[in-house]
């Protein structure tokens, strides 16, 4: 079924992270043996060298953030790891583990990184080119980091023997010089085993502590030299980042197999390293078979519709200053003291890499009682700036409880649903699964989340969000709501390099509610905040299983992130041509970067008997920068188009967007209507022509990562790699 593993060097170590969590005693993720009952769908197609994340608009950077009804009773939630096996016993339903000296299929599913081609050598540009020299000085960068002198790719096995190192769980990361340890460089140390006893557990956990601090300067120090030399931003702030970021990402490498390459590529981006060792899994479906599929229908005449508020990436910035510099060297701009004279940032808001004053938030919400009513709010995340170099705990906290406060505040008893976005951790995209703890878990969060929320969710829901970040909960009779916690699918969140494994449980949860649902008759909308084709490839394609099996009962998806307004569409799996469900991706009210702030309205099928609960229409609405920092305007917050009227649907199914995508390519002027309000009506200078046609084009068909079989029906065809390449340049949030 799909590309089998390249194979790495015989003196390599087993790469797969099925091998490589029992090689280092790391938790397992959700058990994968099989249920009673229940039956397993096939694995995804691995294709090495493709990963359509990069086609998404927004490319996720570590530095550029009514009524409660029955209760679902889903198959319990359990937070406890399975036991590590080792690689020998590493089999589940979907067959063997693979072989030591394979690593399992991805991106990086090479030794150097991913193949695009034939060329100078895997993933490696024209000598001569700006880009080959770019990649030489992240190769000496990384050989930097390594400690070795060599290209930072060598294996974890003992220089000249051949073997692993053994699967020993106290093997501890050691970048000094150790006797008895043979590897060169960045070396491996075997700490001695403790005697039984609470006083043996303690002195190992203070040797582990100890020994971990220095690894933490060291890669500390080395990162903000490599930082600078790359040029990712000034010194100060690749200093303050690095220190900020060091501790929890080493403490995750630790307890992970990241090659020190690999490790760099985590830290500082591509140009110094490629950092994918993810491979298959499987979440497991019921084995009731799918209830027939019945296309759907619009409601009868009077039927009633609802009203759903949509917010998304709000970005409170507390240093915004109007009138201080727009156009800085920084990642976020608009902040420190005003500047005299024209050019500065404007009161609202500003086209720039900027976030938002918390006034212009105010003003939103205010003006909302004359947008209503609404039948309940829907708010996926991202609630602080992007000063994500420089926040502390106790800055994310307090954007928590003043935006919260503020919505409580404008929106009064309306039922308000959220869902946690990736800026809100520290360091940012930083999630770790329930079984870290301690200090560097997320209770933190969760429990202030928990807190701040209380009125707006039920005991359940603030349990299960409480020890993960997700929950459950009946928006009205008929109608279920599941938000998500979309850090666990996220490539950004360096936790998952100890496991990937269907974090928290998250997904086989999710399968429970749906059967649930399913049997009761009930309907659910399923909200999250990064969108499914952004997603690791597993996550997402076992996602995609998902709303394929229960597309009868999922009536919409909603999700942000990417801070512009856009789709992303989902197939039946058998064919990949009958539309089954279409995830809809607002716009953010923050204006990063260069956009008008915006929010959206959903109409819903109505609360009666019967109702399909879908989506019948949206509306975008913006407030125009140009017009509201004219001296003396007063902001006037405006529709920007409804979607129906703007596109001329019959209707908002899943198969008139397929239909919108094909109009696209043959509609020049449609398409760039599409763009212009993409954009929430400030599209970029340079037009988007045949080749971002494509693209773009692209994306809306692609519902999950690292699968160009779904772009091969658009017209005109070009090579998925360009497609990627196309979107790589793209850097919205």
């Amino acid at each position: 079924m799909g590309t089998a593993p390249r194979a790495l060097p015989a003196h390599s170590s087993p790469r797969s992270p099925r091998e490589a969590q029992a090689w280092r005693g790391a938790p397992r993720g959700a058990p994968q043996d099989k249920q009673p009952g229940r039956t397993p769908g096939p694995a995804p197609r691995q294709q090495d060298g493709q990963d359509i994340t990069y086609l998404r608009s927004g490319l996720g950077q570590q530095l550029p953030g009514l009524a409660q009804g029955p209760t679902v009773q889903p198959k319990p939630l359990s937070f406890t790891p399975a036991p590590a096996k080792s690689p020998a016993a590493l089999t589940d339903r979907h067959g063997p583990a693979p072989a030591p000296g394979t690593r399992s299929g991805g991106l990086g599913a090479g030794p150097g990184g991913p193949s695009l081609g034939k060329g100078p050598g895997p993933g490696r540009c024209p000598t001569g080119t700006r880009q080959h020299r770019e990649e030489e000085a992240a190769a000496s960068a990384a050989r930097r980091w390594d400690g070795t002198g060599r290209d930072g790719r060598g294996s974890r096995a003992e220089e000249g023997s051949g073997a692993a190192l053994p699967p020993h769980p106290a093997l501890h990361f050691e970048p000094r010089s150790q006797p008895g340890a043979k590897r060169r460089g960045t070396r491996w140390h075997r700490e001695g085993c403790p005697q039984p006893g609470p006083t043996a557990a303690a002195g190992s956990a203070r040797h582990r502590a100890l020994q971990l601090e220095p690894n933490v300067v060291r890669v500390g120090r080395v990162a903000a030299g490599l930082c600078q030399e790359l040029r990712l931003a000034r010194p100060e702030i690749c200093r303050q980042a690095v220190q900020l970021f060091q501790r929890d990402v080493v403490a995750a490498w630790a307890r992970s197999v990241l090659r020190p390459a690999e490790a760099c590529g985590l830290l500082l981006g591509p140009r110094c390293g490629h950092w994918d060792i993810y491979g298959a899994w499987n979440v497991s479906l019921p084995a009731a078979p799918k209830p027939p599929v019945r296309p759907p229908v619009p409601p009868p005449p009077g039927a009633p519709s609802a009203r759903v508020l949509f917010l998304t990436d709000l970005h409170w910035d507390r240093l915004y200053t109007p009138g201080s510099d727009a156009a800085c060297p920084d990642p976020l701009c608009c902040r420190g003291a005003a500047r005299p004279g024209p050019g500065g940032a404007g009161f609202w808001g500003e086209y720039s890499k900027c976030d938002l004053p918390l006034h212009t938030i105010a003003g939103l919400l205010a003006q909302l009682r004359h947008a209503g009513p609404f039948a309940a709010a829907y708010w996926t995340g991202d609630i602080p700036a992007h000063n994500v170099w420089q926040q502390r705990r106790e800055d994310q906290l307090l954007a928590l409880r003043t935006v919260t406060a503020l919505l409580r505040q404008h929106l009064g008893t309306l039922p308000v649903y959220p869902a946690v976005g990736n800026h809100e951790a520290t360091p940012v995209n930083a999630f770790p699964p329930p079984y870290v703890h301690g200090n560097q878990s997320s209770a933190w969060l969760y429990d202030a989340m928990a807190e701040a929320w209380k009125d707006w969710l039920p005991p359940p829901a603030l349990e299960t969000l409480r020890a993960a970040g997700f929950y459950t909960v009946q928006v009205w009779p008929g109608l279920r709501l599941v938000s998500l916690n979309m850090n666990f699918c996220s490539q950004a969140n360096f936790w998952l390099l100890i496991n990937s494994t269907d974090p928290a449980g998250q997904l086989q949860w999710l399968v429970g509610v749906l059967e649930a649902a399913e049997q009761q008759g009930e309907k659910v909308h399923i909200i999250g905040h990064i969108p499914p084709a952004h997603c690791l490839r597993s996550w997402s394609w076992n996602y995609y299983r998902i709303v394929n099996r229960f597309e009868g009962t999922i009536a919409a998806q909603f999700f942000g992130h990417t801070h512009v307004d856009e789709f992303e569409m989902f197939y039946d799996e058998e064919t990949l041509t009958r539309p089954v469900s279409v995830a809809f991706v607002a716009p953010s009210v923050t204006t990063y970067i260069n956009l008008n702030p915006g929010y959206r309205v959903y109409e819903v099928d109505g609360a009666y008997n019967g109702s399909s609960h879908a989506v019948l229409d949206h509306e975008t609405f913006i407030l125009n920068l140009t017009e509201a920092n004219v001296p003396g305007a007063e902001p006037r917050w405006q529709r920007l188009y409804r979607a129906r009227e703007a596109y001329g649907m019959a209707s908002a199914f899943p198969a008139d967007w397929d239909l919108l995508i094909r109009r696209f390519q043959d509609d020049e002027r449609l398409f760039q209507r599409f763009w212009y309000h993409f954009h929430k009506g400030h599209p970029p200078r340079e037009p988007c022509l045949e080749a971002c046609k494509a693209a773009l084009l692209c994306a809306l068909r692609t519902g999950r990562s690292a699968d160009p079989s779904l772009c091969r029906v658009l017209r005109p065809a070009r090579p998925f790699r360009q497609i990627l390449q196309l979107w790589r340049q793209r850097q919205l949030c």
